[in-house]
């Protein structure tokens, strides 16, 4: 599976990564081909939904899926495979029932249809986006409710975690934070949409305490899944979209699936400063962002690398995911922007017309000027489809890097692990370039039917994995992780 290769997937074999795992592992991984860099050291955690149906009845979006972590821990060369269900009191109690008890808000409705769902707008926190270790916490995210805690080592579930009092019952606590290295700080969001949006921006200190929490109003329903940082912002872009709750209500539809995409209004970017204040908003031609790859500033000027969509993309209500037509649906392309916050001029790029999504960049340059970003992307260069490939993309000089899995391998998001990463923080101690360091990535082999941990030398992608390592048995395509040096 080195290099490209011109061959199509198979929808078959892609299906295989939507299945459920419902077993949960504890065991050393022992096929391994090629060497495990002995200095690469700590835990890959990894978040997403593992449970796709319930009593034999199928989720109609895997995103309303049941969060599954999954803990990779290095050790000078080994590495071990640990994976628990996040056991949220949703999980348990349709555990018990054996059944959906839940609408899910991507639109998997409890059977009965409509009257069964009817105005039954109880939401499942069902921790599947992301999952952090910061302040001596592990954090199962989802980003319409509070955190799940963890135990690092077990990956037990020990309830949910209201960050020493600071969000409510009620409050969201978003699933994209981003670390500022200059600060060493962790800097997240929550938002409270309706006809106008509360955003709370928070930020913590390496012990957990937060030390700043502005809050802000934008007009308006706003769907923010993630943001982009500099030094003095926290960036956010409000899609065009509108909410029509009535459908949702009356046991029609999900409440994702009500969401309108409007292509004669603009998006709107908005730049909240840190410090607190007011926020300053520009526009943009019509586009969809879920995902930023990373934000800086030079003078008035503030660059921003995210991945577009031309439209908000979803399913339409009765359509069985696991058939879906990659196709026809809106390509996630990877967008350079320019603010210059002097004249309110914003300029956008298209980078390349290659499908991708889950941006990364070197942890250390968050907020700052960069060079690199690595990507999951699309095989073909021009098609939408599966991502199956490992893509780097050079700001210098525009080179690009691919390794491609097909046709038989399925990537998730590469997590990129700097070389000489300090115990528990996030400081660099012999890191000579950005591209010093390695990329994680969790693969499905359709081939065998089981995931592989695959790792790169982040300079040499195209070259493929120095170190593959197969599990006994699948994961189901995941969405977000981290990695810590905490491993005890």
């Amino acid at each position: 599976m080195t290099g490209v290769l011109d061959r199509p997937y198979s929808m078959a074999d892609w299906r295989g990564g939507t299945q459920s795992l419902r077993e949960e592992y504890d065991y050393w991984i022992d096929e391994v081909e090629g060497t495990v860099p002995p200095d690469l050291n700590g835990t890959l955690y990894r978040n997403g939904p593992g449970l796709l149906e319930r009593g034999g009845v199928p989720l109609a979006h895997p995103f309303d899926g049941d969060g599954m972590i999954c803990a990779f821990r290095f050790d000078h060369g080994r590495v071990h495979f640990r994976n628990r269900y996040v056991r949220t009191a949703g999980f348990l109690e349709e555990e018990k029932a054996n059944r959906l008890l839940y609408r899910g808000v991507f639109g998997t409705q409890k059977p009965g249809g409509w009257l069964a769902n009817a105005f039954d707008t109880r939401i499942k926190n069902i921790a599947n986006t992301h999952v952090i270790y910061w302040g001596g916490k592990l954090l199962a995210l989802w980003e319409a409710s509070l955190p799940h805690r963890l135990d690092p080592v077990t990956l037990e579930t020990l309830g949910l975690d209201d960050l020493n009092g600071l969000l409510g019952a009620n409050d969201a606590f978003a699933a994209h934070p981003r670390f500022d290295s200059q600060t060493q700080r962790l800097v997240n969001f929550g938002v409270k949409p309706g006809l106008s949006t509360r955003i709370h921006l928070y930020e913590f200190a390496a012990s957990g305490e937060c030390v700043s929490q502005p809050v802000f109003q934008i007009p308006g329903f706003a769907f923010i899944h993630d943001f982009a940082l500099t030094p003095h912002y926290a960036i956010v872009f409000q899609n065009p979209v509108r909410l029509n709750p009535f459908p949702y209500l009356l046991g029609l539809r999900g409440a994702a699936q009500c969401i309108a995409f409007n292509a004669n209004e603009p998006t709107r970017i908005w730049l909240l400063p840190r410090a607190g204040g007011e926020p300053q908003p520009f526009t943009m031609p019509a586009c969809f962002v879920f995902h930023h790859a990373n934000a800086y500033e030079v003078g008035d000027e503030i660059h921003i690398e995210s991945i577009a969509y031309s439209h908000f993309p979803t399913l339409e209500p009765g359509t069985d995911f696991r058939e879906v037509n990659f196709a026809a649906l809106p390509a996630s392309l990877l967008w350079r922007i320019t603010i210059n916050r002097s004249t309110g001029k914003v300029q956008s790029t298209i980078v390349d017309d290659r499908p991708c999504e889950f941006p990364v960049v070197h942890p250390a340059k968050v907020g700052q000027p960069y060079r690199y970003t690595y990507l999951a992307a699309g095989h073909d260069p021009k098609v939408n489809a599966p991502l199956q490939a490992l893509w780097r993309c050079d700001r210098d000089t525009g080179e690009q890097q691919l390794w491609s899995a097909a046709p038989k391998g399925f990537v998730s998001e590469p997590i990129f692990v700097p070389r000489g990463l300090a115990p528990q923080q996030f400081l660099w101690q012999g890191a000579q370039g950005e591209d010093d360091g390695w990329l994680l990535q969790v693969m499905y082999d359709a081939g065998s039917g089981k995931s592989q941990l695959l790792i790169f030398d982040a300079a040499a992608i195209h070259a493929g994995p120095i170190a593959r390592l197969t599990l006994k048995h699948h994961i189901p395509y995941g969405l977000h992780g981290s990695f810590t040096t905490y491993m005890t």
